[in-house]
């Protein structure tokens, strides 16, 4: 192919000029006054059903939004009646059971054809006896669910010492955020009131039970079919919680006890935010509102005031509804809006040099943060995604701020935002040469055995996309560093730490040549970025080697349209049928052939052609692409998120790199 369009005879770079102009126009109508950006974060419907749960547990006012929130459930209820894990994803118990749950506290009645249908898909999936246990202790405290079937978690937990095979540093950041007030609430074992009263035995949901006389459904495989499965972890955790359950829970210590619930809620203090969140995310500030009032705290106290108005703050309203979001993500939306200007060569400097002020000075230089417990002499220097959430910076919002900051101007590689942010990502690499989300050495698989695990996510372990996205920015900061004099000091740890990278990506490879995208969907998301990454180490004999099958693998995934498409589901059948296009997976795919191949190369030119013509105008400011399904991921099988911008400055990224390799031609 060349550069023509045949339909029309122009140029698919005047094109390309013409599509970035009409997405840079969209992006400037978007952006906050103070130069940053935040597009919403969608989800699955059980944090805003987890929200009205709170609400009516505390006796809160519903009826001032209660069509509002009963309008966005309705909305994202399938066909089938039931409600899924993300659009175009089948039905799923647990969200259908506390999305038919939440319409009825708001005054929904059950005879509604929207509710039967529910109603239908809950029985016909095993009913209420089938939901998760995260679903089961929010339905134990309405007395939905009895509290004897849900796993024992003791307080006691918290005063193991760091040094324990098993701690609460042992676990993620976002599952140690949200055990430590789960521990409080287990404890208390509460039962709230719902329309039809208070009760430890309600029928007010009897409707979706298969048999609502025998409600004590076991919530784990018994032993003897774990041992026979040589699931011997789970096996052993299987046996501490039937011990734990003759002893109450240990409950029957109530010096120890009452030590362990005071430790915790001051754990759990330490790290709110003046503003009321904990660690940015939903399920920490949810539970812990439960927590502080069931050890005494009133609904006017400053922790409990606070934390009800940071989780206000991530109510999103529009013509579909209220509903709210399980995160907010404007650092991130903000750095990587950046690179889509960067790679576009927008004449636009001042929106971003406003963006990166915004950005940096959000820079967590204090020493705080849980990552500090087995790094204690690395100096801080990380980013966040949230606008508060300093106790817990993430390694890919670091690296994706220095590519922003170093792509804009390649001095920046001596500023002391990006030697710190460099110094920070180096010390939290992983012994496998990898590099996580938020923790290092956070790698204790065996802890997804517990009981309360049934999400397998209580680990933080290396991923290619992150380790990808960290050899893109090192990579830069070295090919910026070459003939400077005072870039000594930092190009040998860089280059030691992606020596050791790229053997993890190496390492990770599947059969096929892909990569596993953890924090993206899917197979095209892991290797988009660790191609990106390699690029700058494409002198190597290993990495020309692991190159080759990877573009392979990316070209046979490309649709008729020219464009690439990925279902969640992959997570769950890795070898499914190529999906719709989407513009976020396209241009994904796109970076990852750019990074290695000619921009003449007849797929890029196929992909580049498919984002051109699938743009379209969009709020009277400028074009952007329209997109439905998600392709973020927050835990692989289990929750996916919708990123609203990811359908607008990645593309933006693909065709400024595309443009920018045309010039390279000339």
């Amino acid at each position: 192919m060349n550069l023509q369009n045949e339909s029309d005879g122009s140029s698919l770079v005047s094109q390309v000029e013409h599509a970035l102009k009409l997405s840079t126009d969209y992006a400037l109508g978007l952006v906050h006054p103070d130069g940053h950006w935040y597009g919403e974060m969608n989800a699955n419907v059980t944090v805003t059903a987890e929200y009205i749960f709170l609400r009516q547990a505390f006796g809160l006012d519903l009826k001032a939004d209660a069509i509002a929130y009963c309008r966005y459930l309705l909305s994202q209820q399938n066909s089938d009646g039931s409600w899924g894990l993300a659009p175009e994803h089948p039905g799923d118990v647990s969200t259908s059971t506390e999305a038919y749950l939440a319409l009825k506290i708001l005054g929904t009645s059950p005879h509604i054809p929207a509710m039967r249908r529910a109603r239908a898909f809950v029985l016909e999936a095993g009913g209420i006896a089938r939901v998760r246990v995260f679903t089961r202790i929010f339905l134990a405290t309405f007395g939905l669910f009895p509290w004897d079937a849900v796993p024992e978690l003791p307080v006691e937990l918290m005063l193991l010492p760091s040094i324990c095979p098993i701690n609460i540093y042992t676990f993620a950041s976002w599952a140690r955020g949200t055990i430590a007030p789960l521990l409080i609430i287990c404890h208390h074992r509460p039962v709230y009131s719902l329309p039809n009263g208070k009760s430890a035995t309600n029928d007010y949901l009897d409707e979706l039970w298969l048999d609502c006389t025998s409600k004590s459904v076991p919530y784990g495989q018994p032993l003897w079919d774990l041992l026979s499965q040589r699931e011997f972890a789970g096996s052993a955790f299987g046996v501490l919680d039937k011990i734990l359950y003759q002893l109450n829970g240990l409950r029957s210590i109530p010096l120890v006890r009452a030590y362990a619930r005071k430790q915790c809620i001051k754990w759990i203090l330490e790290r709110q935010e003046k503003t009321g969140d904990w660690a940015g995310i939903f399920p920490p500030m949810h539970a812990s509102m439960y927590a502080f009032t069931l050890e005494g705290y009133k609904l006017n106290d400053d922790p409990v005031q606070l934390g009800f108005q940071a989780l206000e703050q991530f109510a999103w309203e529009d013509e579909k509804g209220k509903r709210i979001q399980a995160c907010v993500s404007p650092v991130w939306d903000t750095a990587l809006m950046t690179i889509g200007f960067c790679d576009a060569m927008s004449p636009n400097q001042q929106a971003i040099d406003k963006a990166l002020k915004w950005i940096r000075a959000r820079q967590l230089l204090e020493p705080r943060g849980d990552w500090r417990v087995y790094r204690p002499q690395l100096a801080p220097g990380g980013f966040s995604f949230e606008y508060e959430n300093s106790w817990y910076p993430d390694v890919d919002d670091t690296a994706a701020i220095i590519l922003a900051q170093v792509k804009d101007d390649s001095g920046s590689i001596g500023s002391d935002s990006v030697i710190a942010a460099a110094t920070w990502i180096l010390g939290m690499q992983n012994p496998d040469g990898g590099w996580a989300a938020f923790d290092v050495e956070n790698d204790k698989l065996f802890l997804n055995k517990i009981p309360f695990s049934d999400m397998d996510s209580l680990c933080d372990t290396s991923c290619a996309d992150i380790t990808g996205r960290i050899l893109e920015a090192f990579g830069l900061m070295m090919k910026c560093s070459s003939g400077k004099a005072d870039a000594g000091l930092m190009l040998l740890p860089l280059r030691a730490a992606c020596a050791r990278g790229v053997q993890y990506l190496v390492s990770t490879q599947k059969p096929n040549g892909s990569w596993f995208g953890r924090w993206g969907c899917n197979y095209i998301y892991g290797t988009s970025h660790a191609l990106c990454g390699l690029a700058y180490f494409g002198d190597e004999s290993r990495v020309r080697v692991i190159v080759k099958p990877a573009l392979q693998w990316l070209k046979s995934r490309q649709n008729d349209d020219g464009g690439w498409g990925e279902s969640v589901l992959s997570y769950k059948l890795p070898d499914e049928e190529k999906q719709a296009s989407t513009p976020s997976q396209t241009a994904w795919a796109l970076m990852g052939l750019l990074s290695h191949l000619p921009v003449t190369d007849d797929a890029i030119e196929s992909g580049i052609q498919y984002l051109v013509s699938s743009q379209k105008p969009e709020k009277g400011i400028g074009s952007s692409w329209p997109q439905v399904v998600y392709t973020g991921t927050g835990f692989p099988n289990h929750f996916y998120l919708g990123y609203d911008y990811y359908r607008h400055y990645f593309p933006m990224m693909a065709l400024g790199r595309y443009l920018q390799g045309t010039q390279r031609l000339h």
